[in-house]
Protein backbone atom coordinates (compact mmCIF):
# COMPACT_ATOMS: atom_id res chain seq x y z
CA UNK A 1 0.00 0.00 0.00
CA UNK A 2 3.16 2.22 0.87
CA UNK A 3 5.05 1.91 -2.18
CA UNK A 4 4.34 4.31 -4.54
CA UNK A 5 5.26 7.04 -1.78
CA UNK A 6 8.27 4.89 -0.94
CA UNK A 7 9.36 4.60 -4.59
CA UNK A 8 8.72 8.05 -4.53
CA UNK A 9 10.47 9.10 -1.61
CA UNK A 10 13.99 7.22 -2.86
CA UNK A 11 13.68 9.05 -6.72
CA UNK A 12 13.90 12.23 -4.26
CA UNK A 13 16.45 11.07 -2.34
CA UNK A 14 18.67 9.68 -4.74
CA UNK A 15 18.11 12.81 -7.49
CA UNK A 16 18.86 15.13 -4.65
CA UNK A 17 22.39 12.88 -4.07
CA UNK A 18 23.28 13.31 -7.49
CA UNK A 19 22.47 17.07 -8.01
CA UNK A 20 25.01 17.45 -4.57
CA UNK A 21 27.34 15.73 -6.65
CA UNK A 22 26.68 17.78 -9.72
CA UNK A 23 27.23 20.75 -7.81
CA UNK A 24 30.41 19.62 -6.32
CA UNK A 25 31.56 18.20 -9.86
CA UNK A 26 30.69 22.24 -11.25
CA UNK A 27 32.66 23.13 -7.68
CA UNK A 28 36.07 21.39 -8.39
CA UNK A 29 36.27 22.57 -12.27
CA UNK A 30 35.58 26.14 -11.27
CA UNK A 31 38.42 25.68 -8.49
CA UNK A 32 40.53 24.37 -11.29
CA UNK A 33 39.73 27.15 -13.32
CA UNK A 34 40.27 29.72 -11.09
CA UNK A 35 43.34 28.13 -9.12
CA UNK A 36 45.55 31.50 -10.30
CA UNK A 37 43.30 33.37 -7.67
CA UNK A 38 44.86 33.63 -3.85
CA UNK A 39 41.60 32.38 -2.06
CA UNK A 40 40.53 29.96 -5.03
CA UNK A 41 44.29 28.62 -4.95
CA UNK A 42 44.05 27.51 -1.04
CA UNK A 43 41.15 26.32 -2.06
CA UNK A 44 42.56 23.99 -4.55
CA UNK A 45 45.35 23.14 -2.74
CA UNK A 46 43.00 21.39 0.22
CA UNK A 47 41.44 19.85 -2.63
CA UNK A 48 44.85 18.20 -3.80
CA UNK A 49 45.54 17.53 -0.10
CA UNK A 50 42.32 16.07 0.39
CA UNK A 51 42.82 13.88 -2.81
CA UNK A 52 45.87 12.59 -1.29
CA UNK A 53 44.24 11.48 1.64
CA UNK A 54 41.92 9.88 -0.47
CA UNK A 55 44.04 8.28 -2.87
CA UNK A 56 45.88 6.88 0.31
CA UNK A 57 43.55 5.29 2.25
CA UNK A 58 41.61 3.48 -1.29
CA UNK A 59 44.95 2.57 -2.38
CA UNK A 60 44.67 4.64 -5.79
CA UNK A 61 46.98 7.24 -7.57
CA UNK A 62 43.71 8.93 -8.94
CA UNK A 63 42.24 11.72 -6.22
CA UNK A 64 45.28 13.67 -6.60
CA UNK A 65 45.78 14.66 -9.96
CA UNK A 66 43.84 17.60 -11.19
CA UNK A 67 43.32 15.84 -14.48
CA UNK A 68 41.10 13.17 -13.11
CA UNK A 69 39.00 15.83 -11.29
CA UNK A 70 38.49 17.02 -14.69
CA UNK A 71 37.42 13.38 -16.02
CA UNK A 72 35.59 12.15 -13.22
CA UNK A 73 33.69 15.88 -12.96
CA UNK A 74 33.21 15.60 -16.74
CA UNK A 75 31.67 12.02 -16.73
CA UNK A 76 29.04 13.25 -13.84
CA UNK A 77 27.50 15.76 -16.02
CA UNK A 78 27.72 13.51 -18.72
CA UNK A 79 25.53 10.97 -16.59
CA UNK A 80 23.29 13.83 -15.97
CA UNK A 81 22.15 15.59 -19.36
CA UNK A 82 22.63 12.39 -21.52
CA UNK A 83 19.98 10.53 -20.10
CA UNK A 84 17.78 13.83 -19.18
CA UNK A 85 17.78 14.55 -23.07
CA UNK A 86 17.44 10.93 -24.01
CA UNK A 87 14.69 10.44 -22.41
CA UNK A 88 13.04 12.42 -24.71
CA UNK A 89 14.15 10.85 -27.91
CA UNK A 90 13.72 7.01 -26.48
CA UNK A 91 10.31 8.45 -26.56
CA UNK A 92 9.84 9.83 -29.84
CA UNK A 93 11.72 6.57 -31.19
CA UNK A 94 14.67 9.06 -31.83
CA UNK A 95 17.37 6.91 -30.31
CA UNK A 96 19.40 6.71 -33.39
CA UNK A 97 19.91 10.78 -33.40
CA UNK A 98 22.68 10.60 -30.86
CA UNK A 99 24.48 8.02 -32.98
CA UNK A 100 24.10 10.54 -35.99
CA UNK A 101 25.33 13.31 -34.05
CA UNK A 102 28.14 12.12 -32.96
CA UNK A 103 29.86 11.16 -36.60
CA UNK A 104 28.78 14.08 -37.40
CA UNK A 105 30.85 15.95 -34.58
CA UNK A 106 33.55 13.58 -35.50
CA UNK A 107 33.85 15.43 -38.84
CA UNK A 108 33.88 19.02 -37.12
CA UNK A 109 37.09 17.33 -35.17
CA UNK A 110 38.47 16.20 -38.35
CA UNK A 111 37.83 19.27 -39.54
CA UNK A 112 39.17 21.41 -36.43
CA UNK A 113 42.62 18.81 -36.93
CA UNK A 114 42.99 20.19 -40.96
CA UNK A 115 42.51 23.64 -40.06
CA UNK A 116 44.59 23.30 -37.31
CA UNK A 117 47.45 21.59 -39.49
CA UNK A 118 47.33 24.12 -42.55
CA UNK A 119 46.86 26.71 -40.83
CA UNK A 120 48.66 29.48 -38.26
CA UNK A 121 45.12 29.61 -36.22
CA UNK A 122 45.43 27.34 -33.21
CA UNK A 123 41.37 25.94 -33.04
CA UNK A 124 39.48 23.65 -29.99
CA UNK A 125 38.98 20.62 -31.32
CA UNK A 126 36.36 20.47 -29.45
CA UNK A 127 34.75 23.99 -30.26
CA UNK A 128 34.78 23.08 -33.71
CA UNK A 129 33.23 19.64 -33.10
CA UNK A 130 30.36 21.61 -31.03
CA UNK A 131 30.23 24.20 -34.31
CA UNK A 132 29.81 21.09 -36.75
CA UNK A 133 27.44 19.04 -34.80
CA UNK A 134 25.00 21.71 -34.32
CA UNK A 135 25.13 22.63 -37.92
CA UNK A 136 24.32 18.78 -38.34
CA UNK A 137 21.62 18.78 -36.10
CA UNK A 138 19.91 21.52 -37.75
CA UNK A 139 20.82 19.86 -41.04
CA UNK A 140 18.82 16.91 -39.77
CA UNK A 141 15.84 19.03 -38.64
CA UNK A 142 15.46 20.61 -42.21
CA UNK A 143 15.85 17.28 -44.34
CA UNK A 144 13.34 15.78 -41.75
CA UNK A 145 10.74 18.87 -42.43
CA UNK A 146 11.34 19.25 -45.99
CA UNK A 147 11.36 15.77 -47.45
CA UNK A 148 8.30 13.16 -47.58
CA UNK A 149 10.85 10.30 -47.12
CA UNK A 150 10.54 8.29 -44.02
CA UNK A 151 11.79 9.72 -40.67
CA UNK A 152 14.97 8.02 -39.67
CA UNK A 153 16.14 8.70 -43.72
CA UNK A 154 17.18 11.84 -43.20
CA UNK A 155 18.84 10.74 -39.82
CA UNK A 156 20.49 7.80 -42.17
CA UNK A 157 21.90 9.93 -44.88
CA UNK A 158 23.53 12.44 -42.24
CA UNK A 159 25.17 9.79 -40.23
CA UNK A 160 27.44 8.09 -43.36
CA UNK A 161 27.26 10.93 -45.12
CA UNK A 162 28.92 12.90 -42.21
CA UNK A 163 30.96 9.93 -40.89
CA UNK A 164 32.41 10.01 -44.38
CA UNK A 165 33.25 13.25 -45.02
CA UNK A 166 35.26 13.21 -41.33
CA UNK A 167 37.35 9.73 -43.00
CA UNK A 168 38.10 11.54 -46.08
CA UNK A 169 39.55 14.37 -44.25
CA UNK A 170 41.86 12.48 -41.65
CA UNK A 171 43.20 10.61 -44.66
CA UNK A 172 43.80 13.86 -46.05
CA UNK A 173 45.68 15.05 -43.38
CA UNK A 174 47.25 11.95 -42.20
CA UNK A 175 51.11 13.02 -40.80
CA UNK A 176 50.09 16.36 -40.08
CA UNK A 177 49.22 16.37 -36.87
CA UNK A 178 50.68 14.11 -33.87
CA UNK A 179 47.24 13.64 -32.48
CA UNK A 180 45.91 9.96 -31.70
CA UNK A 181 42.25 10.51 -33.72
CA UNK A 182 41.31 6.83 -31.91
CA UNK A 183 40.90 9.01 -28.59
CA UNK A 184 37.89 10.69 -30.36
CA UNK A 185 36.61 7.16 -31.88
CA UNK A 186 36.53 5.14 -28.82
CA UNK A 187 36.84 8.21 -25.86
CA UNK A 188 39.86 8.72 -23.44
CA UNK A 189 40.34 10.57 -20.20
CA UNK A 190 43.13 12.31 -21.90
CA UNK A 191 41.13 13.72 -24.11
CA UNK A 192 39.42 15.83 -21.52
CA UNK A 193 41.46 19.23 -21.67
CA UNK A 194 40.59 21.63 -18.87
CA UNK A 195 38.84 24.11 -21.53
CA UNK A 196 36.68 21.10 -22.68
CA UNK A 197 35.24 20.12 -18.71
CA UNK A 198 34.60 24.01 -18.22
CA UNK A 199 32.89 24.08 -21.81
CA UNK A 200 31.05 20.78 -20.52
CA UNK A 201 29.88 22.22 -17.58
CA UNK A 202 28.37 25.65 -18.85
CA UNK A 203 26.60 23.52 -21.30
CA UNK A 204 25.42 21.00 -19.15
CA UNK A 205 24.00 23.83 -16.85
CA UNK A 206 22.57 25.31 -20.07
CA UNK A 207 21.11 22.20 -20.96
CA UNK A 208 19.06 21.68 -17.39
CA UNK A 209 18.01 24.87 -17.07
CA UNK A 210 16.59 24.54 -20.78
CA UNK A 211 15.03 21.15 -19.99
CA UNK A 212 13.58 22.44 -16.64
CA UNK A 213 12.30 25.81 -18.65
CA UNK A 214 10.41 23.59 -21.31
CA UNK A 215 9.39 20.42 -19.63
CA UNK A 216 5.77 20.78 -20.20
CA UNK A 217 6.06 21.84 -24.26
CA UNK A 218 8.92 19.14 -24.95
CA UNK A 219 6.56 16.70 -23.09
CA UNK A 220 3.34 17.81 -25.39
CA UNK A 221 5.17 17.16 -28.71
CA UNK A 222 6.62 13.83 -27.63
CA UNK A 223 3.34 12.10 -27.10
CA UNK A 224 1.35 13.91 -29.04
CA UNK A 225 2.82 16.47 -31.70
CA UNK A 226 -0.62 16.52 -34.03
CA UNK A 227 -2.24 18.13 -30.87
CA UNK A 228 0.82 20.63 -29.96
CA UNK A 229 0.15 21.85 -33.67
CA UNK A 230 -3.59 22.14 -33.34
CA UNK A 231 -2.32 24.02 -29.45
CA UNK A 232 -0.53 26.72 -31.85
CA UNK A 233 2.34 25.42 -30.38
CA UNK A 234 5.76 25.76 -33.01
CA UNK A 235 6.45 22.53 -32.58
CA UNK A 236 9.24 23.17 -35.45
CA UNK A 237 11.10 25.36 -32.72
CA UNK A 238 11.12 22.74 -29.95
CA UNK A 239 11.95 20.04 -31.94
CA UNK A 240 15.21 21.87 -33.13
CA UNK A 241 15.52 23.15 -29.18
CA UNK A 242 15.68 18.99 -28.54
CA UNK A 243 18.04 17.85 -31.54
CA UNK A 244 20.25 20.70 -31.06
CA UNK A 245 20.70 19.95 -27.05
CA UNK A 246 21.26 16.72 -27.95
CA UNK A 247 24.13 18.01 -30.36
CA UNK A 248 25.52 19.51 -27.00
CA UNK A 249 25.26 16.73 -25.28
CA UNK A 250 26.79 14.33 -27.77
CA UNK A 251 29.69 17.02 -28.22
CA UNK A 252 30.55 17.12 -24.84
CA UNK A 253 30.08 13.01 -23.76
CA UNK A 254 32.25 12.27 -26.71
CA UNK A 255 35.53 12.94 -24.67
CA UNK A 256 35.06 9.82 -22.21
CA UNK A 257 32.80 8.12 -24.79
CA UNK A 258 34.01 8.43 -28.13
CA UNK A 259 32.02 8.36 -31.26
CA UNK A 260 31.15 4.77 -31.52
CA UNK A 261 30.23 4.89 -27.86
CA UNK A 262 28.45 8.58 -27.35
CA UNK A 263 24.74 7.05 -27.98
CA UNK A 264 24.75 4.20 -25.32
CA UNK A 265 24.43 6.96 -22.75
CA UNK A 266 21.27 8.58 -24.02
CA UNK A 267 19.54 5.60 -24.31
CA UNK A 268 20.76 2.53 -22.40
CA UNK A 269 19.53 4.28 -19.12
CA UNK A 270 16.43 5.69 -20.71
CA UNK A 271 15.93 1.67 -21.30
CA UNK A 272 16.31 1.13 -18.07
CA UNK A 273 14.46 3.25 -16.56
CA UNK A 274 11.15 2.32 -18.92
CA UNK A 275 11.42 -0.67 -17.50
CA UNK A 276 10.76 -0.16 -13.74
CA UNK A 277 9.05 3.59 -13.99
CA UNK A 278 5.37 4.12 -14.17
CA UNK A 279 5.24 7.66 -15.24
CA UNK A 280 7.46 9.74 -17.68
CA UNK A 281 8.55 12.06 -14.70
CA UNK A 282 9.77 8.45 -12.71
CA UNK A 283 11.27 7.45 -16.39
CA UNK A 284 13.29 10.43 -16.14
CA UNK A 285 14.21 10.65 -12.86
CA UNK A 286 15.18 6.33 -13.56
CA UNK A 287 17.18 7.47 -16.09
CA UNK A 288 19.66 10.12 -14.72
CA UNK A 289 19.82 7.26 -11.63
CA UNK A 290 20.72 4.46 -13.84
CA UNK A 291 23.39 7.02 -15.80
CA UNK A 292 25.29 8.51 -12.83
CA UNK A 293 25.65 4.75 -11.70
CA UNK A 294 26.90 3.54 -15.00
CA UNK A 295 29.29 6.56 -15.01
CA UNK A 296 30.63 5.88 -11.23
CA UNK A 297 30.55 2.80 -11.58
CA UNK A 298 32.50 2.23 -14.93
CA UNK A 299 35.00 4.70 -13.88
CA UNK A 300 35.55 2.56 -10.36
CA UNK A 301 35.85 -0.28 -13.19
CA UNK A 302 37.83 1.11 -15.51
CA UNK A 303 40.39 2.82 -13.03
CA UNK A 304 40.28 -0.64 -10.88
CA UNK A 305 41.22 -2.82 -13.78
CA UNK A 306 43.42 -0.01 -15.88
CA UNK A 307 40.39 -0.78 -18.65
CA UNK A 308 38.81 2.17 -21.43
CA UNK A 309 36.58 4.28 -19.18
CA UNK A 310 34.06 4.56 -22.51
CA UNK A 311 33.45 0.41 -23.01
CA UNK A 312 33.29 0.38 -18.72
CA UNK A 313 30.72 2.91 -18.31
CA UNK A 314 28.58 1.80 -21.36
CA UNK A 315 29.52 -1.96 -19.86
CA UNK A 316 27.88 -1.29 -16.46
CA UNK A 317 25.09 0.39 -18.11
CA UNK A 318 24.08 -2.40 -19.87
CA UNK A 319 24.17 -4.37 -16.82
CA UNK A 320 21.82 -2.02 -15.19
CA UNK A 321 19.58 -2.34 -18.22
CA UNK A 322 19.43 -6.27 -17.54
CA UNK A 323 19.00 -6.22 -13.96
CA UNK A 324 16.15 -3.52 -14.30
CA UNK A 325 14.51 -6.33 -16.83
CA UNK A 326 14.85 -9.10 -14.21
CA UNK A 327 13.70 -6.73 -11.59
CA UNK A 328 10.51 -5.55 -13.82
CA UNK A 329 6.91 -7.18 -13.32
CA UNK A 330 5.92 -5.64 -16.24
CA UNK A 331 5.99 -7.13 -19.54
CA UNK A 332 5.49 -4.05 -21.50
CA UNK A 333 6.20 -0.10 -20.95
CA UNK A 334 3.10 1.61 -20.72
CA UNK A 335 3.67 4.41 -18.78
CA UNK A 336 1.66 7.46 -17.68
CA UNK A 337 2.58 11.18 -19.75
CA UNK A 338 2.24 12.90 -16.32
Amino acid sequence: MNEQPTRRRLEHVGIGLIGVLAVVAVGLLAVDALRTYPYVGELYDQARIAGWWLDHYLGTNVFYHPFMWRSIATGVLIGIVAPLVGTYLVHREMALIGETLAHTAFAGVAIGLLFSATTSWGISLLLAALVVGILGALGVQWLAERTDTYGDVPIAIMLTGSFAVGTLIISYGRGMTGINIEDYLFGSISVVTPGGARLMAALSILVVAVVVATYKQLLFITFDEQAARVARLNVTWYNTLLIVMTAVVVVGAMQILGVILVAAMLVVPVAAATQIARSFRETLFCSILFGQLAIVGGFAVSISQGLPTGGSIVIVAIACYLLAIAASSRSTAAISTH
